[in-house]
């Protein structure tokens, strides 16, 4: 098949129209079978949810800003914390990466004209809805306030009825993760172009099969779980309940056998997107292509092995315990290998200081902290006493929001300009970054003192009087004061990227085919691309070489060597 030229993917836009103007109607986006359309559909709700489960966040902190009441009681504390954690994690984390960008991007890297299945990928999306919804829903049956993790026996006791409806939404949603990932093995595996062999995929591709396997095999664990619960709070059968004669620590089990490869179900898309940042914004192959995409294979093997790390308190025998921790620092070595592979592809690299390669450097610092202070967790010793402490709850949070949602928005500048058709302002998205990744510290690097300090966390409050001396409280008050600022700070980063994004829809200057200099075949149609991505098969012979490409002032955007003006 003839290679499709930017001058060509032109006149085919001009023509057809891009996926964004091809037809016109609410209607064709809410029943459109286009990838793209569906991708971006997934955006918009996510990031509302985002805005959602910020809010809720924004509360907690504003709560923890000083000893005794603030703003709200210990039981509506204790709500926001549930749904903060609930949306984020169901509605924002897991999702986003995946369904968002993921949809997008995934068929235009193949060149493929669509996902395998498409049906079942729209499908996918209002399963998420209605799981979104349903969990939205329990909100106004007087919300939940068991913690995101619904541990029982909290969450079969009477008056929780919102745990019922947040159950059946994951319960949907955990449908909505294994149609995603079905159609991704299935498109990877079967519309691959002439040529793309599987050591010619993009890493984000291999980032998101392996994320895939996840989803399939791990996802209806969750399900049947979520069904056992509502089976017990409906029927009074005793499976995790103790007056019943059911066992809470199964839940535990069955919970994090599905929740620890959710982690990677979160970082593994994430450390994709960072792989194409980096070579993308340094201009150079990347460094150990083999070792990272089998370390992506190595990290989704090893997240089904590790979940008993989460419960070495639970009362587990010593040696699985053991056992486990040694399973947890092995996880360690494909994570390292993905870190040192992207450093030494910025080295000597032509690195190019954009708003996506900021935030790639962000996600490095950013997961370099959060992967090494998993490392005392993995400690028998030091687990117990930092369990169940705010030094968990920042350890978390540079993993899964410090690192994924950083890679996802870092992701998202990449891709703006080929979503979109539109360049963003680039002075204020470095500013942006920056803001962000300053908000972030101040917020959760904080928490780790707090942690070792002995701040446990989901407390509502830390008077003196709760057993704490007065020193101590004040030190608590210090840094819970500096890590509500943080947010703060952070808060405003956010909604200064959303300024910026929405204002380019409007004025933003018209994005060429190729802005960044980007080597993968989504780069060679148009921004916005064609309703069908391509007209003809492209091949994947260019894919890594960058010398192939040249920047083009007339463009203002990268052109193909063998395309332009003399």
């Amino acid at each position: 098949m003839a290679t499709l030229t930017p001058a060509d993917t032109h006149a085919h836009d001009d023509h057809h129209g891009n996926y964004i103007t091809c037809s016109k109607g609410i209607m064709s986006w809410l029943i459109t079978l286009d990838h793209k359309r569906i991708g971006v559909m997934y955006v918009i709700a996510t990031l509302a949810s985002f805005l959602l489960g910020g809010l809720f966040a924004l509360g907690i902190r504003t709560e923890l800003i000083a000893p005794g009441e603030t703003i709200m009681d210990a039981e509506t504390y204790n709500r926001f914390f549930t749904l903060h954690g609930a949306i984020m994690t169901f509605l924002v984390i897991i999702p986003a990466i995946p369904g968002a960008l993921g949809n997008f991007v995934l068929p235009i890297m193949l060149g493929a004209k669509d996902v395998a299945f498409p049906r079942l990928n729209l499908g996918s999306f209002y399963l998420w809805i209605i799981g979104a919804a349903l969990t939205v829903y329990s909100m106004l049956q007087g919300g939940i306030d068991t913690g995101w993790t619904f541990y029982t026996p909290y969450s079969i006791e009477e008056g929780r009825q919102g745990v019922f409806w947040v159950g059946m939404g994951v319960f949907i949603l955990g449908f909505s993760s294994i149609f995603t990932g079905l159609n991704f093995i299935v498109t990877v595996q079967r519309l691959r172009p002439p040529g793309m062999t599987w050591f010619k995929l993009p890493l984000f591709l291999w980032a998101l099969y392996a994320t895939a396997i996840i989803q399939v095999l791990a996802t209806p664990v969750l399900g049947i779980t979520m069904l056992l619960l509502a089976a017990e709070r409906i029927m009074g059968i005793g499976i995790f309940d103790p007056a019943l004669g059911g066992d809470p620590v199964l839940f535990q089990h069955f919970f994090w056998f599905y929740s620890h490869p959710a982690v990677y179900i979160m970082i593994l898309p994430a450390m994709g997107i960072i792989s194409e940042l980096i070579s993308v914004h340094c201009r150079r192959e990347i460094f150990g292509y083999k070792m990272i995409a089998f370390s992506s294979v190595a990290i989704a093997f090893f997240s089904f092995l590790v979940w008993g790390h989460h419960m070495f308190t639970s009362g587990q025998s010593p040696l699985m315990n053991a056992i486990f921790s040694a399973i947890t620092f092995s996880v360690a070595i494909p994570s390292a290998v993905k870190v040192f592979n992207w450093i030494l592809t910025m080295y000597k690299g032509s690195i190019s200081f954009t708003t996506p390669m900021l935030y790639a450097l962000s996600f490095l610092v950013i997961f370099a902290i959060g992967g090494l202070t998993g490392l005392p967790l993995a400690v028998l010793s030091t687990d117990v006493q930092l369990h169940d402490t705010y030094f968990v709850v920042a350890h978390f949070h540079y993993v899964m929001m410090g690192s994924t949602l950083i890679a996802m928005i870092g992701g998202l500048h990449h891709w703006w300009p080929k979503i979109t058709g539109r360049m963003y302002n680039e002075r204020l998205g470095q500013i942006g970054a920056w803001i962000v990744f300053i908000g972030f510290n101040l917020t959760f690097f904080t928490q780790f003192m707090l942690g070792t300090k002995g701040m446990p966390r989901r407390y509502h409050d830390y008077q003196t009087g709760l057993g704490w001396s007065a020193e101590t409280t004040e030190l608590f008050h210090t840094y819970h004061f500096i890590s509500t600022m943080g947010s703060y700070v952070m808060a405003v980063g956010f909604f200064l990227t959303a300024f910026y994004l929405l204002q380019s829809l409007v004025n933003g200057r018209k994005a060429p085919a190729n802005p960044w200099g980007g080597a993968s075949l989504e780069w060679e149609c148009s921004s916005p691309p064609p309703h069908h991505n391509f007209d003809e098969t492209p091949t994947p012979e260019y894919c890594y070489k960058f010398d192939h490409w040249v920047w083009n002032d007339e463009e203002q955007g990268y052109v193909r060597r063998d395309t332009a003006k003399s």
